[in-house]
């Protein structure tokens, strides 16, 4: 009897320690997905997750925890989907990045992402926040890694959406991605620079100052992105400076082209000018400079100074017909 009760006890034991295990673990996952209300309840038609990109460096067998949040502002309650994928750069200077859906990129994350959800139901004026684990391998390389988190939701056919009307003959699907950028530690290929420097759409001849906005456009021969920045400044026919714009950072991904348009906002300018750009390449202290020229013309002003002009010539010869210039014998 004695060795049957400590048999039973032994039992009961492992049963409430298995117990205490599962209450235990259900807050933890529970604190990994949390909702609250937001303090605006106005209907937007519209949801928003962010942030919107999020870089770190991280070392082999590395891993790092971070919140990715979900506002809904649809005036309806509505099931959104998480879903990873990974993406990558282009060679077409107006797309900043490929969202690669199934397939894998060349520098594959999407498998090394892991939210605490797939899915989440929020009411209107709702915000939830979910624990998204990144997770790099013992055994990565060093070099870039790159995939996202897509929020998906879809109105389904027949169905009122935001706005009081119904669906057509297909679904309406929305998807907004935050994009991890990832660099494992280590010696990486770093390599890009600025290759062209124009007037936004090529122009030479401005025939108004303001606004105007210059092109940069930057090659990534590297296998890691990097974040090029600098300043664009203007001097006159003279030499002297007329201007100075500080051209913000901006993420150019391995293997790829990336545009950036500045735009400027002059009070006035008149004649010949220079634009010279410094770029840092984003990595190191190595800067590419490129200049480029281009007149600006202000055609209104030269237009209303020509009208006066006339208008002056005119009255003057008006003037003249109506008098005459005697002279005394």
């Amino acid at each position: 009897m004695p060795f049957l009760l400590k048999k039973n006890s032994l039992a009961v034991y492992a049963i409430l320690a298995i117990v205490f295990a599962v209450t235990t673990r259900v807050p933890m996952l529970y604190a990994q997905v949390s909702i609250e209300q937001l303090p605006e309840k106005t209907v937007f038609n519209d949801f928003v997750v962010g942030p919107g990109k999020i870089e770190v460096d991280l070392s082999p067998g590395e891993s790092r925890t971070f919140d990715l949040t979900i506002a809904n502002r649809l005036g309806t309650d509505k099931t959104f989907l998480i879903s990873e994928e990974d993406f990558k750069g282009s060679e077409d200077p107006a797309q900043t990045v490929v969202l690669l859906g199934d397939d894998r990129g060349p520098y594959s994350l999407k498998d090394y992402i892991n939210p605490a959800t797939t899915s989440i139901t929020l009411a209107h004026a709702e915000r939830a926040r979910i624990a998204v684990t990144i997770s790099i391998p013992a055994d990565a390389q060093p070099g870039g890694l790159y995939g996202s988190v897509i929020v998906g939701t879809a109105t389904k056919l027949g169905v009122a959406d935001a706005t009081g009307g119904t669906v057509g003959s297909s679904p309406i699907v929305t998807r907004i991605g935050t994009l991890f950028f990832v660099r494992v530690k280590g010696p990486v290929d770093t390599d890009g620079k600025l290759v062209q420097f124009t007037l936004a759409g090529g122009h030479s001849v401005l025939w108004g100052a303001s606004p105007m906005s210059f092109d940069l456009l930057y090659k990534n021969t590297g296998s890691v992105n990097v974040d090029p920045y600098g300043t664009i400044t203007v001097t006159n026919l003279l030499g002297s400076q007329v201007g100075t714009v500080d051209v913000e950072p901006w993420f150019a991904m391995p293997s790829s082209l990336r545009f950036r348009e500045v735009a400027w906002s002059p009070q006035f300018l008149f004649g010949r000018y220079v634009a010279h750009a410094s770029i840092n390449r984003g990595y190191g202290s190595t800067t590419d400079e490129m200049d480029v020229a281009f007149w600006v013309i202000p055609w209104k002003i030269i237009l209303a100074v020509l009208l006066a002009l006339a208008a002056l010539i005119a009255i003057v010869r008006w003037a003249l017909s109506k008098f005459s210039i005697v002279t005394k014998k």
